[in-house]
């Protein structure tokens, strides 16, 4: 039997962060959310799906696995490009 716990992340629109219930996830507050560089989305992570999303409060945009949110986090969108 695998013990180990998966984490779901999903990206939300900057609009819902005021819906957002931090103690059914794994950010502490709206200052420590992962934030697009344009500032229009951010990151949330769980183990156990949060109420506000089970209801329908808040809709992801996209819901990923651990990889497929470090590959989105590598992108332009989310990470500036390195200074040469």
């Amino acid at each position: 039997m695998d013990l180990r716990i998966t984490n779901t992340y999903a990206i939300i629109d900057i609009n819902d962060i005021t819906s957002v219930d931090f103690s059914q996830v794994e950010q502490n507050s709206a200052d420590t959310v992962r934030k697009s560089l344009d500032g229009l989305k951010f990151v949330l992570k769980w183990n156990v799906e949060p109420t506000f999303i089970a209801d329908g409060t808040i809709t992801p945009l996209q819901t990923l696995t651990h990889a497929e949110c470090l590959a989105l986090m590598a992108t332009a969108e989310w990470s500036e490009e390195p200074i040469e």
